[in-house]
Formats: C-alpha cells, structure tokens, sequence
C-alpha cells in the first residue's frame, strides 16, 4: 500500500488534478465576490460579520493552495490547507443537506437554489478528499519546484 501512496505519477497527477481544481474554483470568486459572498450567506452557518471578510480571503487562499500544489512549492502546507478546506466544504454541504436547504455549493459559481444537488458535489468532495489524503501521506517529492 505504501508504494502505491508514495508512487511520483500518481502523487504528480493528484496534485497538478487537485491544484487545478483549486486554481478553477477559485476564479469565479475573485471576480466576483459579492455572488460568493452571498453563496457563503445561503448557507445560514455563520455571524453576518463573517461572511465579507471570508469572501474576500478564501478565494485567495484557494488560488496560492492550488498553485502551490502544481508546483510543488510549500508543499506541505498547501496540502494541510487543501485538506482542511475539503474538510470544511465537505461539513458545510452536509449541514445544508441534514437542514433540508436547496443549495448549490458555491463552489464554481454563484449559489442559491439547487439546480443540481448537493448530494452530487457532496460525493465530489468525499473524492476529492481521498486524494488530498494520499497527498497528505504520500513521501514522493518528484517534480516540484522546492523540494521541502
């Protein structure tokens, strides 16, 4: 099992997948954080307060961990964040479902009534998990930028 966790190509192909996934979801939010931060509000998980400052910084955040992933830069850091955001995203949709709101994620663009459910990225984010795990566990550092 561990060679298979710690293999270069397939360490390289989640990380390049799962930075670009971060990289891809972060646009939309940069270009338009007044839709995510109503996104963020539909959720109704959290103070008011919160959500501006949170739709200005996750986006960010999404875009250096991604790129950080594709580059093999910080590395470990970047898959700390990419693990502790699915986590996130992945408690943030179950709440919506286990409360019955109609939601979209938010995730690659504006939210608000599902048109899609939220069951389907739910089960996208419990894939995408298992790959920032393996990421996590993995010791391979091949093809990266800075190798620490």
């Amino acid at each position: 099992m561990r060679r298979i966790i710690d293999n270069d190509f397939l360490t390289l192909l989640v990380r390049i997948g799962v930075g670009i996934i971060f990289v891809y979801a972060s646009a939309y939010k940069i270009v338009e954080p007044g839709s995510f931060a109503k996104s963020i509000w539909y959720y109704h998980m959290m103070p008011g307060s919160f959500i501006n400052p949170i739709a200005l910084i996750l986006p960010w955040l999404e875009l250096l961990v991604g790129l950080a992933l594709v580059f093999g830069v910080c590395y470990r850091g970047a898959v700390v964040w990419a693990n502790l955001m699915t986590v996130a995203f992945i408690l943030a949709l179950s709440s919506a479902i286990v409360r019955g709101i109609s939601i979209d994620c938010g995730c690659f663009k504006a939210a608000a009534a599902s048109s899609e459910s939220a069951w389907e990225t739910l089960w996208f984010d419990l894939v995408l998990i298992l790959f920032t795990i393996q990421l996590f566990l993995s010791r391979s550092k091949a093809w990266m930028l800075a190798r620490h």
